[in-house]
């Protein structure tokens, strides 16, 4: 089998990398990505460079005071630097005059001297102020994007996780942050320390000598235009190089993670070509990123040496011609160095700073994403408590407006009743559930809770009292009585170890080394996919909410475990209305009604007697003439 060639590769790699999408019919428009999200730097230009930098603003301009002082160490800073350099000046001259004795002249060297290392420690203490508060204020603002972010997120519906892959999320806290820190911390900071620096140095030098300032001025374009095309050309590579970057990240996560699969199809061969193929191309990209990212700083050298050449050429010969000083061609010299060296930072810091700035427009996009919301059209009405009688009318949903997964359906389920779905892959069954909690928002019909239509219920109160069982089982780190305890945060140790005992998990968590304080990470990856499972079955059963949604939570179970928890299940649901979705049709014997989809339609409904009777799809799915699939 031969492998992908290059363009598949990046085009899939970097697909996956930026939008994640793909998915599970029935689950949605996009499931969850591969690929590890937009690298540092990636992005090119912000599309609204106006509005991102106002919000930065925002975020910094809290610290107003502190910004002030940082100012005024930029100031002081400069200020001793200039100072400093013109006091050479006269130190020069003075040397020079042979007119004085060497005792006036070492005197005065002496003196001034003195005074230049106190201007100079001034100027060192104003330095390390200066840093110390942007570091604060820096860090600062970028804690509180951070917690913005992270708080939106827990705002934002399921639907938004849908259509972006987890990488593509997690990049926005990583290298998004990371390039809005740096700029703050480091490119901000030089930014106006180089403006304060270059009109300082400006003023200084016409003061000392104009003409000398027009040739050093005159060298400025020469400055822009070269730096701003090697930075257009460095840019264009950077996005390229961060571009290949993702592929080959995204490639190595998925194939990390599925390596089970490629021992099995024994594609390790195949994995290795394509990967060389990714890294070779990576190389190349990056190869001519660093050629032109290196020579920006030998360009812009070699450019300020020709204009300090010409202008101590020039000064020289004023010099010998007693039109100008020795210690002013002195310290021009060092201001024309001072002059070029701000002009050199900002050209390089270029790419940085468009870099920062279109994470921040990414960073502010998840911001703006439209959260979950009160429905305005519908009236609040305040609930004290939940029963549990269910109805759905007429109900019709699709994730996307081109496609509508659930048709006209219409149930109900009284308070203590259980409520089955079976049906093929992409019936609409979990689509059903995930309506129940607003996950998503219905197109068409009413669904109805103790007679309230759920979009006039506050949405935290409607999901406190609607506990789920999913089909993918997810454990956060921490310990086994920490992780059965999310289901209900205010529950004790005995509380925990009862739901547990209800789950049937009791008696293999008491066989682990620490039983309930042990310890789980990446997911669980120690205990057993049922094991998994009936831990999350442990934190429904912890949860006091009166409706109870067992999204085939019985999947991941053997035979043998399954029959050992039917019991504790059914402790479980008793006095809770339960919504179960099962492939195993032997579970759902006993529910109070059977609904059967088929292509987002209720095609059969009934008790498991009467579906048998009716000798429909059910009975061809229970006695086995046909298979779900």
């Amino acid at each position: 089998m031969a492998g992908r060639n290059l363009e598949s590769l990046q085009k899939q790699y970097n697909k996956a990398a930026v939008a994640g999408k793909g998915g599970m019919p029935g689950r949605g428009p996009g499931g969850p990505g591969r690929g590890p999200g937009g690298p540092r730097g990636m992005g090119g230009k912000p599309k609204n460079m106006k509005n991102t930098i106002k919000r930065l603003v925002g975020y910094v301009a809290k610290y107003k005071f502190l910004l002030i002082l940082v100012l005024l160490c930029m100031l002081c800073s400069t200020g001793t630097s200039l100072i400093g350099g013109y006091m050479l000046r006269p130190i020069i001259n003075n040397a020079a005059d042979m007119t004085k004795s060497v005792d006036d002249r070492i005197l005065y060297l002496a003196q001034v001297l003195a005074m230049l290392a106190g201007i100079y420690l001034v100027g060192i203490v104003s330095n390390y102020v200066q840093a110390r508060i942007m570091l604060v204020v820096s860090q600062s603002a970028t804690e509180r994007i951070r917690n913005d972010l992270f708080e939106k997120l827990q705002r934002l519906p399921i639907k938004f996780f849908d259509n972006q892959s987890t990488g593509e999320v997690m990049s926005r806290f990583t290298n998004d942050v990371d390039n809005i820190d740096m700029m703050l911390n480091n490119t901000l900071t030089s930014l106006v320390s180089g403006t304060v620096s270059l009109i300082g140095t400006f003023i200084f030098m016409i003061t000392t000598n104009i003409w000398l300032t027009l040739i050093t001025v005159a060298f400025v374009p020469i400055f822009f235009k070269g730096g701003g095309a090697i930075a257009k050309r460095s840019g264009k590579y950077y996005s390229s190089q961060q571009a290949a970057l993702g592929a080959v990240n995204g490639y190595i996560e998925e194939t990390v993670t599925g390596q089970k699969v490629v021992k099995v199809f024994n594609h390790e061969d195949i994995c290795v070509e394509e990967f060389a193929l990714l890294n070779d191309d990576m190389r190349d990209k990056q190869f001519k990123a660093q050629f032109f990212g290196g020579i920006m700083g030998p360009v812009m050298g070699n450019t300020s040496q020709i204009s300090f050449a010409v202008t101590v050429g020039v000064g020289g010969l004023l010099v010998l011609n007693n039109l100008f000083d020795v210690g002013g061609l002195s310290i021009f010299a060092g201001y024309s160095r001072q002059f070029s060296m701000p002009i050199n930072m900002l050209t390089q810091q270029t790419s940085t700073i468009f870099a920062a700035l279109a994470g921040a427009e990414r960073v502010f996009a998840v911001m703006d994403a439209n959260p979950e919301g009160f429905d305005d059209t519908y009236e609040d009405v305040p609930m004290d408590h939940i029963e549990g009688h269910v109805v759905l009318e007429n109900v019709s949903f699709g994730y996307v407006p081109e496609k509508t997964v659930l048709k006209d359906i219409s149930l109900y389920a009284k308070p203590g009743q259980k409520i089955a779905f079976v049906g093929s892959t992409g019936a609409g069954k979990t689509t059903i559930t995930n309506l129940l909690n607003r996950f998503y928002e219905i197109d068409e019909g009413t669904i109805t809770v103790d007679g309230i239509d759920i979009r006039s219920i506050d949405r935290d109160f409607l999901r406190k009292n609607v506990a789920m069982v999913l089909q993918d089982t997810h454990l956060f780190t921490g310990t086994v009585m920490e992780n059965i305890r999310y289901g209900r945060l205010d529950a004790t140790d005995e509380e925990v170890i009862a739901a547990a005992k209800t789950a049937s998990a009791h008696s293999f968590i008491m066989r682990l080394e620490d039983g309930y304080n042990t310890v789980l990470e990446g997911d669980g990856a120690n205990l057993s996919q049922g094991q998994r499972q009936l831990l999350n079955i442990a934190r429904a059963a912890l949860s006091k909410a009166p409706i109870l949604v067992l999204d085939e939570a019985t999947s991941s179970v053997d035979t043998r475990t399954e029959r050992h928890i039917e019991h504790g299940m059914d402790r479980l649901m008793q006095n809770r209305t339960t919504f179960v979705i099962a492939h195993r049709l032997s579970t759902v014997r006993n529910a109070n009604a059977i609904m059967v989809l088929e292509q987002g339609r209720i095609i059969e409904r009934g008790d498991h007697d009467d579906l048998i009777a009716q000798k429909g799809r059910y009975y061809e799915l229970y006695t086995g003439a046909v298979e779900l699939d």
